[in-house]
């Protein structure tokens, strides 16, 4: 039998339709048609996945003399979870886009750390007697100002977010890639590392001398009310830029090592991924209900904003704990 005879004849064996089988193996039915066809012959790839789930060995696809079913050469057989292929035209797609919309991603990060200060300053303002304007609307003015800051940060992020979507396997699923794209992904990866390493000092640093106007304004003027409401603002200024180049870069790092399934994209990371995923939704959802609701009922604009780098810092202490947990009653599990 010639290999499109023998595709159809274990197909069937198996009792699966030509979209059953297209969809174990991330292809169209198409593509199975002309295999059995004869039209067209399937990748190396594909072949080694159909001796995986066939349960025979590469050599009896491959060779037309053997006629014999052969088991398969390893004990490794391809479940419903297999690894999905990717090629180099979808490696390069993926790498382009992110790199594109990386810079949307960040400067949305950014206006969510900027979006309190047109708030701080009205209302400091507005107190200490630099606008004549009345209290209430200048923290009406304010709160509208970040409302609309947090909505176009919010819009950025979910459209950014959507041209990414067809993409999402890549990070969520176990893939390999084909010949030769691991060898270019890896050079990419090599070239970009300094700008990243760069990028990441670079705004750490920023991160860190944040705080050194406020002591500046402290040392200087001492506890000068409307001087800290300024040094604040640049603070906020100072931390978005920081966290700007750090989320830019990271956004593109984290592109490569997707690919290369490293760091926090390991086949076994994903995995864990998944069963934890539920928890940041639930967590940044209560975490802006506080804030609103801490906000409005104590009037404290000028100092709740504090309430999210203590979140973003609780975040990954709990989100770390979950993990920890999850992974250790796996291993339980296992045993």
């Amino acid at each position: 039998m010639i290999l499109s005879e023998k595709i159809i004849y274990l197909r069937k064996k198996s009792g699966w339709s030509q979209e059953e089988l297209a969809e174990k193996l991330n292809i169209s039915r198409q593509s199975v048609s002309k295999w059995e066809s004869g039209t067209s012959i399937p990748d190396i790839d594909k072949i080694i996945a159909m001796s995986g789930f066939f349960g025979v060995s590469t050599d009896y696809l491959l060779k037309d003399e053997i006629d014999k079913e052969q088991p398969s050469e390893t004990d490794d057989v391809y479940e419903e979870t297999a690894t999905r292929s990717v090629s180099l035209d979808e490696a390069n797609g993926f790498m382009n886009l992110t790199g594109k919309v990386a810079g949307w991603i960040a400067a949305a990060v950014s206006i969510f750390i900027l979006c309190p200060v047109p708030l701080i300053l009205l209302a400091g303002l507005q107190e200490y007697g630099k606008l004549s304007m009345a209290e209430n609307a200048a923290g009406g003015i304010g709160v509208a100002v970040l409302l609309v800051m947090v909505a176009v940060g919010v819009a950025i992020v979910i459209l950014n977010g959507m041209q990414l979507q067809k993409y999402e396997y890549i990070e969520k699923e176990s893939i390999s890639l084909q010949y030769g794209v691991q060898g270019i992904v890896a050079k990419k990866k090599e070239e970009f590392e300094g700008t990243f390493r760069a990028c990441l000092v670079i705004g750490i640093t920023i991160c860190i001398l944040s705080v050194v106007p406020m002591m500046l304004v402290l040392a200087i003027w001492g506890e000068n009310e409307l001087a800290l409401i300024y040094s604040v603002a640049i603070l906020l200024a100072m931390v978005a830029a920081g966290v700007f180049l750090i989320v830019w870069s990271g956004e593109i790092h984290g592109s490569f090592q997707k690919l290369l399934q490293e760091g926090e994209y390991t086949p076994d990371e994903k995995a864990l991924e998944k069963k934890t995923s539920f928890f940041s939704g639930i967590y940044w959802c209560l975490t802006v209900a506080i804030f609103l609701a801490i906000s409005f009922h104590f009037d404290s604009w000028k100092t709740s904003w504090i309430i999210w780098p203590v979140a973003a810092l609780l975040f990954v202490v709990i989100n770390g704990i979950i993990k920890a947990v999850v992974k250790v009653r796996a291993e339980k599990q296992e045993r």
